[in-house]
């Protein structure tokens, strides 16, 4: 069954947003890239605003079943780490950046929903991985000297810088070898 109208325009918009950032696309673009005319992506999502609150508000319910599968699938940190760095590689693959930080890096120019909606995206991984971080550190499978709210931001901002900038130099390679070392720094 194919996916209905306004999960289209959230699946392309994501897509534009990934590749091109929140100002390199128009509905005119979303409009062209899915079939529709620009009135009908207005009835699903009445303004450019409303789609990002959507936008991220999907990507963020994504990762969230993500997360808790990871959570689901080990007890050990290190390999919860790297199955959260893969969400990442999955990205690098497709030749798409992140879409918080696509986002994130427009923030002077965001509304105020969207940006809220990408700081709460990013405090819920700071979140996540904190929490991941002590119950390896309580089992044994990270570091103890590992502190884990300095470690989360540190994932994060490695993880995502390696997305940017190994879309332009390394590729998986490049990603793996960043990951390699991340793995290190938590032993």
């Amino acid at each position: 069954m194919l996916p209905d109208t306004r999960e289209k325009l959230l699946a392309e918009a994501e897509v534009l947003v990934r590749g091109r950032g929140w100002s390199g696309f128009s509905y005119a673009d979303l409009a062209a890239a899915v079939g529709l005319r620009k009135a009908s992506i207005h009835h699903h999502f009445p303004t450019k605003e409303d789609l990002g609150v959507a936008l991220i508000e999907a990507y963020g319910a994504r990762y969230d079943e993500a997360l808790a599968k990871i959570v689901a699938d080990s007890t050990d940190g290190i390999a919860r780490v790297e199955a959260y760095a893969r969400l990442y590689l999955l990205g690098l693959e497709a030749e798409q950046g992140c879409l918080a930080a696509a986002m994130a890096a427009e923030l002077a120019i965001l509304p105020a929903r969207i940006r809220d909606g990408v700081a709460i995206f990013f405090r819920r991984h700071i979140a996540w991985l904190q929490q991941i971080l002590a119950e390896g550190r309580a089992n044994g499978t990270i570091g103890a000297d590992v502190e884990p709210a300095q470690s989360a931001r540190l994932i994060i901002a490695t993880l995502e810088g390696a997305l940017m900038m190994e879309r332009l130099l390394g590729g998986p390679r490049g990603f793996h070898e960043t990951l390699a070392a991340l793995r290190k720094s938590l032993r």
